[in-house]
This record gives structure tokens, C-alpha cells and sequence, in this order.
């Protein structure tokens, strides 16, 4: 029908509304049905009464049309066989029109067996409503099969509906979740490397993880479950949280701040020199090893430049090997943090006293063990007394592993101490020899092995 709106396609499972199969009559005069219900000036009439009849209501009472044009009111006055009343809406008796097509041998069965032989099969908005659930759910069944925290974030995105926001549609949705799933199961990847490289390998072509795609968004927001990266915004917070799993735009915009570390000719002379190096991830995974401190040495690492800074300038070659993270940890960062680890190197970590500092102690924990420099409970409340006019803490609170208690202080005294606060206590430890600074620095005792923040789960696979 001209006009109309374009009735659902007939499925094997649909139930129309009106007479079954069986009882239907085939003798409808489709071709006088066409002239008078198929008329462009009653696309309105027929579309109600398809609503009605897939809403489940019967089909009594009248449909109103407000504002009609001239051409609608032609096609019922040929419907009806007379002139409607005039006014500024029409009124249609469906009883009336039932009783027309009926009567005139039109279509024996009445009103509704015409709307299907002039539209299609009407589905009832619920089995609909149904078939749609179902398929959902099957564009959501590689989620079930998640392993650990992949398993939580397949509930989580179940609950908030972020697949149906992206997709829109489950015949969108099933090849979507399917390649996000599969995306997942690679990583982190280790050794890291460039995004579209990892695409072009696991997925349908280096562009599937482009910025802006629906399946970048939904791998991202998996990648911030697997690795416990912290919520932010932006493009430079997107590249770090891609570059937790190893996943990066280049392997040269991934840089660590180090001091003092040793294992190749420029190196050496850095630390000869006892000035501050920046390393690439592409140095840190093209030849191995890159830097190297003795299997029994310890590596300082800090949040903030400043303190790094302070170092060379206080102690220059003297100092013990030091890293920076400079916030989050960098894919860079943690490929050398992990590579020392495994070598034997002893991890002794301080950071900002507030929330977002413990927050980049966590994640540092995920991926390498580390023990505690100078940044426990104890060391917390020290440095508050010390403190002057030490600004208030903000944001959401969170967890510290390594020491409990740190974070109920954090909590109780309500105040942020920054590293620069403590830089002089930090500055000490490093000017004392190692054997006693690593016995004061991780608070535990000389002869234990096991880092206090060994639990959390290694991220980067040897």
C-alpha cells in the first residue's frame, strides 16, 4: 500500500492477530481490498488498527484522525459510501468498517484477516518483546565463559547495558561482543606492542581498534577491569589505560624517567655521570637486558620527577638506581620494573599520601612486587605532624593492601602530603648504605623474601 508503513517481515513463529490459518478464508477480493482500505488516504486507519491488534485490544470503539487533508476525507467517504461529517478531526467505527468489508464479501472474515492480507502478519508487541530478550541474550553468551575479573565486568556491562547502547541491535551486538571477547583473551599482550599490530593479528584488520569505534569502547572498558586502571578522560588518559594491557600507539611515546641504571654503554655513561635517563619501551624490548642493577640491589621508586630530580642533583652517581612512574604506570615503566623484578632487583616504592597516590601504588602492585618506602600508616602520620597547613585530601577514598591501616589515617586526618613534603627524609635514605636502608625502607624483617604487596596478580607474562 502506498504510503503505508512497512509491515514486519513473516517469521515462521508469528502469531497474527485475527483469524489462525485454519480458520482464515482465502476468498478475500485482494483486488477490491486494494482500492478500498489500500487507498494512500487511509495509511492512518490501517496503521491504527495494526497497533491495536498487535497491543492485543480488540477491535471496537473508533480511531480519530485530528487535521485531516482533503484525499483522507475522499477515501472514507468511498470507504463508507458517503460524505463524513464535517468538522475538524474524523472518526472511524471500526464495527462499521468490519461490517462493510464483511457484508460486501470483501473479506469475509472481517477487519482484521483484511489488515493482514493487505500488511502482513501482525507479531504481538509482547512475543516481539520476547524475541528480542532471547536474542540479547545469545549476543551476550561469550560473556558467561569469562575468566576471574573479566567474569565481573561481563555481569557489570550486562547490568548497564553498555553492549545495547554500542550496538543498538542484537544482530549488531553478537559479532561485537564476540571480537571484544576475543580481544580480551590476548591480553595483556607481552610483550607490549603497537594496537593496530595486535588488530591486525586478533582481529579483523589493524583498524578494528581505532579511537571512536564500538568496539574499541567496549575492549577499553574491559582492559580497565583486567588491569585496574583508574577512571579519567581525555586522549592521553585513553592511550595509558590502553597501554596498561601492553596495547600502544607506538612503542616510542611510552617513556620511564630512570636514574642511575646500568647495562648498556649510554647508560653506563649516565650513571657515571649520575644524571637522570629517559628510556623508550622500544629500548626496553628491542634488545634485552637494557638496564640491570646486581641481583641482590635494590631500585627506588618514586612518584614524582622532583624527587628524582632531588637525587641526582643531592647525590649524583652516589645514588641507589631509581625509577619515576610520573603518575600511572607507563607500559615503558612497568616492562622495566618487571624486567628487574624478575632478575632479582628488590622494589621499594613511595608515593603522594592521597588518594590518587595509593590508587598508583595499587596498580603498580598488579603488575610487580614491590615493599613499602616510607609510605605506611606510620610514615603518614609522621609526615602530617610535620607538616604545615597541609592541603585537604579529595576525591574517592580508596584501599591500601599493603598497609591497611594507611588509608583509615588517610581517612581520619582528612589531609594530603605530597612527596616533596618528605623529600629530605626520602633524600636520607638514599644517602645511606643499602644493606640498612632497605631494612628501614620496607619495614619488615631483613630476612623475608615476601614483598607486603606480593598478592596482587602479576600482569605482564615472562
Amino acid at each position: 500500500m502506498a504510503g503505508s508503513t512497512t509491515p514486519p517481515d513473516a517469521t515462521a513463529d508469528a502469531v497474527p492477530t485475527g483469524p489462525s490459518p485454519a480458520e482464515a478464508r482465502t476468498d478475500i477480493d485482494t483486488e477490491r481490498l486494494g482500492r478500498l482500505l489500500g487507498d494512500p488516504g487511509l495509511t492512518w486507519f490501517v496503521d491504527r488498527v495494526r497497533q491495536r491488534m498487535a497491543r492485543g485490544r480488540s477491535l471496537t470503539g473508533s480511531v480519530t484522525l485530528s487535521d485531516p487533508d482533503e484525499s483522507q476525507r475522499r477515501a472514507i467517504e468511498r470507504l463508507l459510501g458517503r460524505a463524513p461529517r464535517s468538522g475538524g478531526s474524523l472518526s472511524m467505527r471500526l464495527a462499521i468498517v468490519d461490517e462493510i468489508l464483511r457484508r460486501s464479501g470483501v473479506s469475509p472474515d472481517g477487519l482484521a484477516a483484511a489488515v493482514i492480507a493487505l500488511t502482513g502478519p501482525v507479531i504481538p508487541h509482547a512475543e516481539e518483546r520476547n524475541r528480542e530478550e532471547r536474542a540479547w541474550e545469545e549476543a551476550h553468551a561469550p560473556l558467561v565463559n569469562l575468566d576471574a575479573e573479566l567474569a565481573r565486568w561481563g555481569e557489570r556491562i550486562r547490568r548497564d547495558g553498555l553492549v545495547r547502547r554500542l550496538a543498538r541491535t542484537p544482530e549488531a551486538a553478537a559479532p561485537l561482543v564476540e571480537a571484544a571477547v576475543r580481544a580480551l583473551r590476548e591480553l595483556p599482550a607481552s610483550p607490549p606492542t603497537a594496537r593496530a599490530t595486535f588488530a591486525a593479528r586478533n582481529l579483523s584488520g589493524a583498524h578494528a581498534l581505532d579511537e571512536g569505534t564500538p568496539l574499541a569502547t567496549l575492549v577499553l572498558s574491559g582492559i580497565r577491569c583486567l588491569t585496574g586502571f583508574p577512571d579519567g578522560s581525555g586522549a592521553q588518559w585513553r592511550r595509558e589505560a590502553w597501554a596498561s594491557a601492553g596495547l600502544l600507539k607506538d612503542d616510542l611515546s611510552s617513556t620511564v624517567l630512570t636514574l642511575n641504571l646500568r647495562g648498556t654503554p649510554a647508560l653506563d655513561w649516565m650513571a657515571d655521570a649520575g644524571e637522570p635517563t629517559v628510556l623508550t619501551l622500544r629500548s626496553l624490548t628491542r634488545r634485552a637486558p637494557a638496564a640491570s642493577v646486581p641481583m641482590t640491589g635494590t631500585v627506588h621508586i618514586c612518584e614524582n620527577p622532583a624527587v628524582l630530580s632531588a637525587a641526582a642533583d643531592t647525590l649524583g652517581p652516589a645514588c641507589p638506581p631509581m625509577v619515576c612512574l610520573q603518575g600511572q604506570p607507563s607500559a615503558a615503566a612497568l616492562t622495566l620494573l618487571r624486567d628487574l623484578s624478575m632478575r632479582g632487583a628488590r622494589l621499594l616504592y613511595h608515593g603522594d599520601f592521597d588518594w590518587g597516590g595509593v590508587r598508583i601504588a595499587a596498580a603498580l602492585a598488579r603488575s610487580v612486587p614491590w615493599w613499602p618506602w616510607r609510605y605506611t600508616a606510620a610514615d603518614y602520620q609522621a609526615a602530617v605532624a610535620a607538616a604545615a597547613d597541609a592541603p585537604d585530601l579529595t576525591g574517592p577514598s580508596a584501599a591500601t593492601p599493603w598497609d591497611p591501616a594507611l588509608a583509615v589515617s588517610l581517612a581520619e586526618r582528612g589531609v594530603r602530603v605530597e612527596e616533596e613534603a618528605v623529600l629530605d627524609d626520602l633524600l636520607a635514605d638514599l644517602g645511606r648504605p643499602a644493606e640498612g636502608h632497605a631494612e628501614r625502607a620496607a619495614g619488615a624483617d631483613p630476612a623475608s623474601t615476601e614483598p607486603l604487596a606480593s598478592r596482587a596478580p602479576t600482569l605482564w607474562r615472562p
